[in-house]
């Protein structure tokens, strides 16, 4: 369906809450993948479906190395595991020596991302910096939503982020890219913080818009469990998670017609073209994975039901 990759640029931290919170009240199924090259931490920080830790082993890492055989979009779900509370997670790297052997898969990775069925998937992809192997994915990804906080120095960052973004995109075939900004504010000066991010990025003029502010709530991350109490779905950060979630889920319907997303820019097979030297290469860098991957869920994955635990970051 749709790819909706979420990064920030140096110094701009909330990536992972606000990847997880969106993917918590997402309006359609979704699949929430981490695919931060320098490793993320989901598999230690979030519970399992049955309680215990999420198999390390299991999700981009495997993946990549199936990709020495050909993939199919479906067969991501095979990689997946599902969260304490419903939602379905693709586990990343959990260091860069890891996602380093990903360099020459991303392109690949952020296809496969965009053309499972089923569901949306909100790529939680960190922090970016230089145009790099990373912006493959981001290419494929029908929006790219960055994280700001209205701090000078953050302002600054992205907008020089949001150009070099732009010229990233239409190098690979992306002219007029879909680039939102989600600013983070504390509930007393939202209003001011988005405001001032809009006239400092040149909003309407510049490659980039502002969609919409996220609430700076330190204890409501912290509450981002399998246990969803009626005070976190009452709270500012949610609310204004699900006012993102809804606009932007309706902006992409909107924006193209059901079943399009990634396919006007891939092939129409089934199997995902698969750079085999290349491949073979950065995967022969990859730690083979134990054993096979478990069964996919029987279940379409869940949206705003899924609510998983913190994994910190504001």
């Amino acid at each position: 369906m749709t790819l909706i990759a979420v990064a920030a640029d140096k110094g701009a931290p909330g990536v992972t809450t606000a990847s997880v919170a969106l993917a918590a009240v997402w309006p359609r199924p979704v699949l929430l993948a981490e695919c931060d090259p320098a490793g993320g931490d989901i598999v230690y920080r979030l519970p399992g479906a049955d309680g215990m830790r999420l198999d390390p082993r299991r999700g981009l890492l495997s993946l990549a190395v199936a990709a020495r055989r050909g993939l199919q979009p479906h067969q991501v779900w095979e990689h997946a595991q599902k969260l304490h509370g419903g939602l379905d997670v693709l586990a990343g790297v959990t260091s860069a020596e890891q996602g380093a052997g990903l360099d020459a898969l991303w392109e690949m990775l952020g296809g496969l991302l965009a053309r499972i069925p089923q569901a949306d998937v909100i790529a939680d992809c960190g922090r970016i910096g230089r145009d790099g192997p990373l912006y493959d994915l981001l290419a494929e990804a029908e929006a790219v939503v960055l994280i700001t906080r209205a701090d000078l120095a953050d302002v600054v960052r992205l907008r020089d982020r949001v150009t070099a973004l732009a010229h990233g995109m239409h190098r690979r075939g992306r002219p007029g890219a879909r680039i939102g900004v989600v600013v983070v504010a504390d509930h007393k000066t939202f209003r001011t913080a988005l405001a001032e991010v809009r006239q400092a990025i040149g909003d309407g003029k510049s490659p980039a818009s502002v969609i919409g502010g996220l609430a700076y709530e330190p204890k409501s991350a912290d509450q981002l469990s399998g246990q969803w109490g009626g005070k976190l779905d009452k709270s500012l950060l949610i609310r204004t998670a699900r006012e993102i979630a809804g606009h932007l889920a309706s902006e992409l319907t909107d924006a193209q017609p059901p079943g399009a997303a990634g396919a006007a820019r891939r092939p129409a097979d089934d199997a995902w073209p698969v750079p085999q030297q290349a491949v073979d290469d950065e995967a022969a860098r990859l730690p083979t994975a134990a054993g096979p991957p478990a069964p996919p869920s029987a279940t379409v994955p869940g949206g705003p039901a899924a609510q998983p635990t913190d994994p910190g970051g504001w």
